[in-house]
């Protein structure tokens, strides 16, 4: 007699894949989360290694890096990179034009997009990525000079530029605006009215003269430099928005007007491509509006919250919900506010 061979029945199998699909879909979280927490470790090493570079910058230069040159002749980036092994792309940079050259030929070729630099701008720098966000392709940054285009990156960390808007308004004359003399008053002059740890020199070659920013040694961080923030996150934003674009003054920066991913949106005298898709909010400015200029700080950490690098060399993460008074404190070098160690 022939025996008859046991097999599984329909209803069987749909019980084992429906098995499986459950301890798939409860599995499947922790290793999202466990992906995160691993992108999350690597930005926050990126950030120590960029405080890092700054600290080894004061050290050299007895002040920390400027911020920013005027809109278009470096940022706090082409400074830092000796200090981040980047040698051979700080010496590519020429460091010639400043904001007094006038707006001809030999004005433009010596900006972040001018022919001098055009090789530095189209670097991409990978300790200045945080990988828990998307790096968009270089064509999403492009400038037609002439009959030539070139393309430029982004980047994800962006200076601390104090608790207000980028350029300080309290250094302008009563009145002025964007299209008054008195509204370039801020040119070579330091954002100290907010007590930012960072500096404008626009108007000044490089190296900048001796003595000139030596208040902004950690020296004179009044509030302490492990209640102050150096450097903290953006997101790169798609089709020509300007959030990462750290290569023009702008965005280089972050204020704490705004909380931590804000939804308010950021005031942007530049690119601001909103709704379009994961970009965050913002607001394009006028000609006259210029001086509302303000930037959050922002990330794609599911998290919830932004990584910060303090000016001890620490790298904390703040979470949206920060106070917004805690997180501003935390911008100033000399607004003497008492912070408290479980505060963010």
């Amino acid at each position: 007699m022939s025996r008859q061979r046991r097999a599984f029945t329909l209803i069987e199998l749909l019980v084992v894949i429906a098995i499986i699909a459950v301890l798939i879909a409860l599995l499947l979280p922790a290793v999202q989360a466990a992906r995160e927490a691993a992108r999350r470790a690597q930005c926050t090493n990126n950030l120590k290694q960029v405080a890092l570079g700054m600290h080894n910058y004061e050290s050299a230069h007895g002040r920390l890096p400027p911020g920013r040159k005027g809109t278009s002749w470096g940022t706090w980036v082409i400074f830092t990179l000796p200090y981040l092994e980047q040698q051979g792309i700080f010496n590519a940079f020429n460091f010639v034009g400043n904001n007094t050259e006038g707006r001809g030929p030999y004005d433009t070729n010596f900006r972040f997009f001018g022919a001098a630099n055009v090789t530095v701008a189209a670097s991409r720098i990978g300790s200045l990525l945080c990988p828990s966000d998307v790096v968009t392709s270089p064509n999403e940054r492009s400038f037609i000079l002439g009959a030539n285009t070139f393309y430029a990156t982004q980047h994800n960390y962006v200076a601390n530029f104090g608790s207000s808007v980028l350029l300080q308004p309290a250094i302008y004359p009563i009145g002025a605006n964007a299209t008054d003399p008195g509204a370039i008053a801020y040119a070579g002059a330091p954002f100290s009215d907010m007590g930012s740890p960072f500096v404008d020199i626009a108007s000044v070659n490089f190296p900048p003269p001796s003595g000139g920013l030596a208040d902004y040694a950690f020296s004179s961080f009044l509030d302490g430099i492990s209640n102050t923030m150096l450097v903290s996150e953006t997101v790169i934003g798609f089709n020509k928005d300007s959030r990462g674009f750290s290569w023009w003054g702008d965005g280089a920066t972050f204020e704490t007007y705004l909380a931590p991913n804000s939804p308010a949106p950021d005031r942007v005298n530049g690119g601001c491509s909103y709704p379009y898709q994961n970009n965050p909010p913002c607001i394009r400015l006028s000609t006259d509006q210029i001086l509302e200029t303000t930037f959050a700080a922002r990330s794609r950490h599911s998290s919830g919250g932004v990584n910060a690098a303090i000016a001890d060399g620490s790298v904390r993460f703040v979470k949206n919900s920060v106070h917004l008074s805690t997180w501003r404190a935390l911008s100033t070098t000399k607004g003497g506010e008492i912070i408290s160690a479980d505060a963010f």
